[in-house]
């Protein structure tokens, strides 16, 4: 216990622990000495990392989406033509929450009703963050003349609005059904949107066989 509880991801190993008992137990019923007995260290210690077991339980939240941010970020950064990225982008952030929960047995908003209102807080900054990562590969489109929109930061939360029907808040992993399907809707909801995005000369030679 002693060995682990030196670790330097020992913040980590809590969020682990976090992650199946909340799958385990819901987060009511979970308690911190479940988190205690989970990881293998003292209550206190989790209280060196964490103040409340509702911060606990918000972190977890926060590294599943800043997990994501990463992923989105390398995809921003790589070669390739705007609309491919933005592809990858927008299914990425559909199945990248599905992966993350879908051992849970509940909606994360049911699932975590009790700390609804920090929850919303989160889930908004979690919503910016996200916006400005997609609103940059939106720039990068316009300048190469493949998209057509007024606002880039208006257009990203539009795309991330319309893409969210698909996450895990409102229905389980189980309720949306098997990850193939999640997947291929998550794809025909997304060429739906980039559709609308394509400038019009680029839609014309699309039309045409031409890209």
């Amino acid at each position: 216990m002693r060995s682990v509880a030196t670790r330097e991801d020992i913040r980590d190993l809590i969020l682990d622990a976090a992650d199946r008992l909340l799958a385990r137990y819901g987060y009511r019923k979970m308690t911190m000495d479940d988190l205690a007995q989970e990881v293998g260290i003292g209550k206190g210690t989790i209280y060196l990392h964490f103040p409340s077991k509702e911060e606990v339980v918000l972190s977890h939240v926060d590294r599943i989406v800043a997990r994501l941010n990463e992923e989105q970020s390398k995809i921003a950064r790589v070669c390739g033509d705007a609309p491919a990225r933005l592809r990858r982008m927008l299914v990425k952030r559909v199945m990248f929450r599905f992966d993350s929960v879908q051992h849970y047995t509940e909606s994360l908003s049911d699932l975590l009703s009790a700390l609804r209102p920090n929850l919303l807080t989160r889930r908004q900054r979690h919503f910016e963050d996200e916006s400005r990562i997609i609103a940059a590969v939106l720039r990068d489109g316009r300048r190469e003349g493949v998209f057509e929109f007024r606002d880039a930061a208006t257009t990203a939360r539009t795309l991330l609005t319309a893409t969210g029907a698909l996450l895990p808040y409102n229905l389980s992993a189980r309720e949306l059904g098997k990850r193939e399907d999640v997947e291929a809707e998550a794809v025909r909801v997304v060429e739906l949107l980039l559709n609308g995005l394509l400038a019009r000369t680029d839609s014309k030679a699309k039309r045409n066989g031409k890209r």
